[in-house]
């Protein structure tokens, strides 16, 4: 995990401490929103991703907990909305968001595959507008 937040840290041109914590909020996001199983399998061919996920708590605050009762499409569409609140409260502006959530799904690629990642990506609404 260190090589990755390292490699999307100097893509986005932040701190290794803020990259990690992006991080943690994007696979959290993912795998309250995404498919389970695509997700489970971005999240174990990311060696650290559990621990770092678990670090950043799984929250999504009101925000998202609201969206995790919705569901669906609507309920996707604030998990976006309430992820990208996540990080520019973290301190990230708009670029370094996409910088960073480009840079994660290109790592995840590598990983496992773009069918997996486009499945996942494609399944919540938002999401492709940020890539």
């Amino acid at each position: 995990m260190d090589e990755l937040i390292g490699r999307i840290a100097s893509a986005a041109g932040i701190s290794e401490d803020l990259a990690r914590q992006a991080i943690g909020i994007i696979l959290n996001f993912l795998n309250r929103d995404g498919p389970q199983d695509a997700v489970a399998r971005i999240v174990a061919a990311l060696p650290g991703a559990s621990a770092l996920m678990a670090e950043q708590g799984g929250g999504g605050g009101l925000l998202g907990s609201l969206a995790g009762k919705l569901g669906g499409s609507i309920g996707g569409g604030m998990g976006a909305m309430a992820a990208l609140n996540e990080l520019t409260d973290a301190g990230l502006d708009m670029g370094e968001v996409q910088a960073v959530t480009r840079e994660l799904i290109q790592a995840a690629r590598e990983h496992v595959g773009a069918d997996v990642v486009d499945r996942v990506v494609a399944s919540i609404p938002g999401l492709g507008q940020v890539l």
